[in-house]
């Protein structure tokens, strides 16, 4: 059994890793970058905080981009942009959620809007670049 020390320092670890990406990596991505400086990290760790994170709503999952769940460690409402060739994430920060669309859905609905995930999905710059060479 893990002490807990040990326990929270690979939690922030996990939680750190994944905060200071914008590559909105998987868990086996975050579990090879974690790998240099926490040996002995498990995979299952892993996967079991970033489960707590999502119930404790301190990051979001994408849910699933080429089969492959993938997360966020920015839960504030932003639009993602998600290529169907390469399957690279994008932040568009430049491009606000927009607040009426939140407001026409409760409207719509009679209920509340708790959050909102709004993807563009095609294809990314260099994949388009990569077709257009081929």
């Amino acid at each position: 059994m893990e002490t807990k020390t040990k326990q929270f320092r690979k939690r922030n670890a996990i939680l750190c890793c994944l905060r200071s990406t914008h590559t909105h990596p998987s868990a086996e991505s975050l579990h090879e970058m974690l790998q240099p400086e926490h040996p002995d990290i498990s995979l299952a760790t892993v996967y079991r905080n970033l489960s707590l994170f999502k119930q404790q709503g301190i990051i979001q999952s994408l849910g699933t981009v080429g089969g492959i769940e993938r997360f966020d460690g920015n839960v504030e409402p932003h639009v993602h942009f998600i290529c169907k060739a390469c399957y690279a994430v994008i932040d568009l920060p430049q491009i606000a959620v927009p607040e009426q669309l939140r407001s026409t859905v409760e409207n719509t609905t009679g209920g509340t809007v708790a959050d909102c995930q709004l993807s563009f999905t095609g294809t990314c710059q260099s994949c388009c670049r990569k077709e257009q060479t081929a």
